[in-house]
């Protein structure tokens, strides 16, 4: 069945794949975006016709929240699917994180999805039916980097589950799709400086490799379906084994080889 579904963090490199693949699925996408220039750059980059719009709104805004809702729903129709993907990092450590910067992580990605959830919840109530996915982060569960970040995925994981129980009599799904390492524009400037970096940090990777933006696409899709009528409140690691355990890691400890 064809939904409308918004996608928060649209203009990213991981919102255009999650906007190529229900596109490819025959669903209508509204993207929502704070940079105006890079959704404008999305709405070049990705097909899909009058099955798809880009709007300028941002997730710490309530207001600008509920008029892209609005605007969404008045092109396509009432939000069947939400994905809260919009997220960002500021201070990589403890020590370089001002009140400023905490609170502006936790702002980014985890109010921000409760914003966006307040914004179609209860339309989703009404028409008993509606799914919500929540990209959140390997950094909710453990510690590599970033602490104000890191403590808004493990909110929001932990808000997943609240939506999943709570809304879950009125026929609503809510999942979290936890991912690891995800090659997108982020680490380009990282690369740049240092180009052996991605090879590094794929040997702490079971899979020795990272993801790319439509390993995330595809979860999602597969969440959407009528395959996962049955999955609600459930965190998905998608990081190649990173939060299982590391040979790296293991190798040291033990002095044995794997």
């Amino acid at each position: 069945m064809s939904e409308t579904i918004l996608v928060t963090g649209g203009a990213g490199d991981i919102g255009r794949a999650l906007a190529r693949r229900f596109l490819a699925g025959g669903h209508r996408v509204a993207l929502l975006d704070r940079d105006g220039a890079a959704l404008e750059g999305a709405a070049r980059d990705i097909a899909g016709g009058d099955r798809r719009a880009c709007i300028i709104a941002d997730v710490t805004d309530n207001a600008s929240i509920g008029e892209a809702v609005t605007r969404a729903e008045a092109a396509f129709g009432p939000i069947g699917v939400l994905v809260n993907n919009a997220g960002g990092v500021t201070a990589p450590t403890l020590a370089a994180t001002d009140e400023a910067a905490w609170l502006a992580d936790l702002d980014l990605n985890l109010n921000g999805a409760w914003r966006c959830v307040r914004a179609v919840q209860d339309g989703m109530m009404a028409r008993r039916k509606g799914i919500i996915i929540n990209i959140s982060s390997a950094n909710a569960t453990g510690i590599y980097g970033y602490p104000a970040y890191s403590a808004a995925k493990a909110g929001l994981e932990h808000f997943t589950r609240f939506l999943a129980v709570e809304l879950g009599q009125y026929g609503v799904r809510a999942n979290a799709i936890a991912p690891g390492s995800v090659k997108t524009q982020a680490w380009s400037e990282r690369v740049a400086r240092d180009p052996e970096i991605l090879e590094r940090v794929k040997r702490w990777y079971p899979l020795g490799d990272v993801c790319v933006p439509e390993d995330v696409a595809g979860l999602a899709a597969f969440l959407i379906g009528q395959d996962a009528r049955m999955i609600t409140g459930a965190v998905i690691a998608l990081d190649g084994g990173l939060t299982a355990g590391s040979t790296t890691m293991a190798r040291e400890f033990c002095g044995a080889e794997f």
